[in-house]
């Protein structure tokens, strides 16, 4: 007793005929019969009294009518049920950003995702560079936010924005008086980095490096928020991306100084995994990320 079979019993009783049902359902009439008789001989009853025309049903048949009617509703309940599950795992996006991106500037794409696509879900969690990749290339996240990305055999880095590197100093820093300063200004001055091990502190290692500066390293940390506090405590200077100060200098607690000449960027990615079909949501904040950084170039 399929739901081919519960179609065609309701079909016949509905049109009173095996032939319109069985053009109904896509089969031939002696198809549809033995399907009919098949079920009759299973269920030791008739259902339907082929001694008139058109056909009527027995009362054993009004009785497996009802049965049919039951099972098709509570089918095309699970259909639409399971439909409805498929819809909503397709209306979420999932996006793995490193901190620095900025709970901020987060927002500010949240609420914009929340105006295009008022029904959908984005799930945005905050992770170390590495993490952010491996939350991509493993599938636990749909798109990634990360600097210093590369393309590879798995994933596709797209280039989203290169961010200004400056020289943070906290409000009270004799250097603050200054609007921009040339790297050797830095030079033997207490320094807060980023951990060594993360792509941001070996590029401005190199930087120093190569302008043969060196910094007397205070502290280290993994994130630009433990950065920045140290910074406007006044333990030290450090480099940053300016962009993630934006809540800062507008609160005075820290000081950005461009350095001479403006050679130090940050370049941020989305890396998303090579292939991957994305779901019409997850398309959509691609897009949305886009447009937000034109938005802010211009």
């Amino acid at each position: 007793m399929n739901i081919a079979n519960l179609r065609l019993i309701r079909d016949v009783a509905h049109h009173r005929s095996i032939s319109k049902a069985a053009r109904l359902n896509e089969l031939s009439q002696s198809a549809a019969s033995q399907a009919l008789s098949e079920l009759e001989r299973e269920l030791d009853v008739t259902l339907f009294d082929r001694s008139k025309r058109p056909l009527s049903a027995t009362p054993a048949g009004l009785v497996y009518l009802e049965y049919c009617r039951d099972v098709l509703r509570r089918s095309d309940e699970l259909r639409d049920a399971l439909a409805a599950l498929k819809l909503h795992a397709n209306g979420t996006a999932r996006l793995a950003a490193i901190y620095s991106v900025g709970l901020s500037e987060m927002s500010e794409i949240e609420a914009r995702f929340s105006e295009l696509f008022p029904d959908a879900e984005l799930q945005v969690q905050y992770l170390r560079p590495e993490r952010v990749w491996d939350a991509v290339a493993q599938g636990r996240a749909d798109l990634g936010l990360m600097s210093y990305a590369e393309s590879s055999r798995e994933i596709v880095a797209l280039a989203w924005r290169d961010e200004e590197m400056v020289v943070a100093v906290s409000p009270g820093d004799p250097l603050a008086l200054r609007e921009s300063i040339p790297i050797s200004a830095i030079d033997g001055k207490p320094f807060i980095g980023f951990d060594d091990d993360l792509p941001i502190q070996q590029r401005i290692d190199r930087y120093l490096l190569e302008h043969k500066v060196k910094v007397n390293v205070e502290l280290r940390f993994d994130n630009i928020e433990m950065i920045k506090q140290a910074v406007a405590h006044g333990a030290g200077v450090s480099i940053m991306p300016e962009r993630v100060m934006r809540e800062d200098l507008l609160q005075g607690r820290l000081m950005a100084l461009r350095l001479e000449p403006a050679e130090l960027y940050r370049p941020v990615k989305i890396v998303h995994r090579r292939g991957k079909v994305f779901n019409a949501v997850t398309a959509g904040l691609l897009d949305l990320l886009k447009e937000e950084e034109k938005s802010h170039a211009a």
